[in-house]
């Protein structure tokens, strides 16, 4: 059956759930970030003949009306941030457009699968998408759901016991990918250098998160992958600190991070770097 998934960490729960019986396109490529990107035509003829998609919503997917006409409305779409306890920021704008009203929805903070315990709802949900339109193969889906969740609570308490060990429990990041992360297990941002993709930060802004890093005794700054280092570059030499790279996104071969348990526990590995 063929499915899509808007961001790798899905596809990934995707596959784990689906197994031999899907095939599973993943939109955005890695490296690309999901707050700037849009679907390309080749992209929207390849998922013309896909059954689900899968997003997580809460304004991430900006582009996804587009993607979902495309298909004439046979398209099953599943949004995995229906019924979570999201976090809203009055800076968090993720795929605003200039000029447009935008809802409530648009001032979520969208990168729920960083919270675990989250992403073992999202499976759950994942599950019950593929019994719904394939029914026949119910006790495979719910048994490959069920064995993945086991593996998703061993990695939620490996996290929870790490952090807990941490003795700095404040960092900086490029942007508030790690606030459901922080709210799940003990730790406070002090710092984003980016409240919204694609807008630097004001020198005030800069002379606030060098003071916070330096009043908390914080190690180092987080940049991400999917965005250019300069500024964190810039701030972590200010306060005599170092970058490390924390990754909300992960994707295919790249190593280490090829799948969601080995993204998370690498990112688990860059905090403990930081924090112990």
């Amino acid at each position: 059956m063929p499915v899509a998934a808007s961001i790798f960490p899905v596809a990934d729960m995707v596959r784990q759930v689906g197994g031999d019986l899907v095939e599973v396109i993943s939109v955005i490529p890695p490296g690309a970030s999901p707050h700037t990107y849009e679907p390309k035509p080749s992209v929207l003829k390849k998922i013309s003949s896909i059954k689900i998609f899968f997003m997580i919503g809460a304004g991430l997917e900006h582009w996804n009306e587009k993607f979902v006409n495309s298909t004439d409305g046979r398209l099953k779409k599943i949004v995995l941030s229906d019924g979570v306890d999201l976090i809203h920021g009055k800076d968090h704008h993720h795929g605003e457009k200039a000029g447009k009203p935008h809802s409530e929805e648009t001032f979520a903070n969208p990168h729920i699968w960083l919270d675990v315990e989250i992403a073992k709802s999202m499976v759950k949900k994942i599950v019950a998408a593929f019994v719904s339109i394939d029914n026949a193969h119910a006790p495979y889906y719910e048994d490959r759901g069920n064995q993945y969740m086991s593996e998703l609570d061993s990695l939620d308490l490996t996290i929870y016991k790490e952090a807990g060990k941490f003795k700095i429990k404040q960092y900086v990041a490029f942007h508030p990918a790690w606030d459901y992360f922080a709210r799940r297990y003990g730790l406070e941002s002090v710092g984003v250098i980016e409240s919204v993709p694609g807008k630097s930060p004001t020198p005030l802004d800069i002379k606030n998160i060098i003071g916070n890093i330096k009043k908390h005794g914080v190690k180092a700054v987080f940049a991400e992958p999917q965005f250019n280092p300069k500024v964190a570059e810039v701030i972590a030499k200010e306060a005599g600190v170092k970058v490390l790279m924390l990754d909300p996104m992960g994707g295919p071969g790249i190593k280490g991070r090829e799948n969601y348990i080995d993204l998370m526990k690498y990112n688990l590995a860059v905090l403990r770097e930081a924090m112990l």
